[in-house]
């Protein structure tokens, strides 16, 4: 069967032929003129700045609060802590004494009965180093202790 005899018709361009490719350059629409984009950055600049000192004087204020509430909490923090700091020693001493029972002749504070330190006298507190502080306490306390101390 030829194409014919089928009513082919093959695909012409249009009679008034196709439209022409532009190829000239497009110029792009102003939004704003230079003088209304200087104006609309001042003007965003002076409100940013202004929104700016505001938000400082807040800030300001709220960091003065805060100082003061650290100034106010802190002889009760100390006392805590020099509290808890009394404690664990009157712990250590109460471990030693409990660990030692058996040797006799020993007796805490001293070493196989002299004293550690001979030129304080014994009423004077001797602040132990953190050693000896926490060497009755788990090992990971120690560690925890460390890191912390290490970090701040």
């Amino acid at each position: 069967m030829s194409t014919a005899a089928r009513g082919f018709t093959q695909d012409l361009p249009p009679k008034e032929g196709y439209c022409p490719i532009p190829t000239e350059r497009v110029p792009l629409r102003t939004f704003l003129g230079g003088r209304a984009a200087l104006g609309l950055c001042l003007f965003s600049t002076v409100v940013g700045h202004y929104l700016y000192y505001i938000e400082w004087k807040r800030i300001m204020r709220e960091n003065i609060e805060m100082k003061s509430a650290q100034f106010a909490i802190l002889p009760i923090l100390m006392a805590e802590r020099d509290r808890t700091f009394l404690k664990q020693v009157k712990r250590n001493i109460a471990e030693e004494k409990e660990l030692m029972k058996y040797y006799p002749g020993w007796k805490v504070g001293t070493y196989f009965g002299d004293p550690v330190y001979k030129t304080i006298p014994e009423d004077e507190f001797v602040e132990p180093d953190h050693i000896e502080y926490f060497i009755h306490t788990h090992p990971n306390d120690f560690k925890a202790k460390l890191t912390l101390k290490l970090m701040s």
